[in-house]
């Protein structure tokens, strides 16, 4: 089995009672320790820069694993088509050693001559190097009216659930991510045992 925790943001203000932030990223490896499971089988997990880069320095065998969950679309002046607005750029977080990001999906697609593409930001990333798993393929419902908040660089392609398939293999062979997260992960194993895929 492989593992991939998210160490979530913590509902207190760190440090908490002389618990760091940098202690709390430390326990999650901690309990993987303990239990015995392999490094290289734990993908920890983090929407906080400075946790993956605290498992790449302090944990490099769990850091080579360690994954950067991209959320700055939430960001004041972010724009995924827009290399400028990124800090730290692809190259940036290469250079800190960071090997694997995660946004979610729509920022990964756009269109191109009414056809489902990688976006400039999916290329940007392949090109630094950089492994790209997203998220999250069946959370949004039926996608008649255009699948909300996970589709929305798509939404003007996306009228029937069938298009979930197309979302997927546009992400798998053109965007060439190395995993999909699902909440109903039935679909992604079938596409990825009909595709012949790991």
């Amino acid at each position: 089995a492989k593992f991939t925790p998210e160490l979530k943001y913590p509902d207190v203000e760190m440090p908490f009672d002389g618990f760091s932030q940098e202690d709390y990223a430390q326990k999650l490896l901690d309990e993987y320790k303990a239990a015995g499971v392999p490094a290289d089988k734990v993908w920890p997990q983090s929407f906080n820069l400075d946790d993956v880069l605290y498992w790449i320095n302090q944990e490099p065998a769990f850091g080579e694993q360690a994954v950067y969950l991209d959320g700055r679309y939430g960001d004041v002046g972010f724009d995924h088509t827009d290399p400028a607005t990124w800090n730290p750029s692809m190259e940036a977080l290469v250079a800190q050693n960071v090997h694997a990001i995660a946004p979610p999906m729509w920022m990964l697609l756009s269109i191109e001559n009414g056809e489902l593409v990688p976006s400039v930001y999916a290329k940007a990333a392949k090109a630094a190097g950089l492994e790209i798993i997203t998220w999250t393929l069946e959370r949004s419902g039926p996608l008649a009216s255009g699948g909300g908040w996970y589709y929305q660089t798509t939404a003007e392609l996306i009228d029937n659930d069938g298009d979930m398939m197309e979302v997927l293999d546009v992400l798998a062979q053109d965007v060439g991510v190395l995993g999909v997260f699902s909440d109903w992960p039935a679909t992604t194993s079938y596409y990825a045992n009909c595709m012949k895929l790991k």
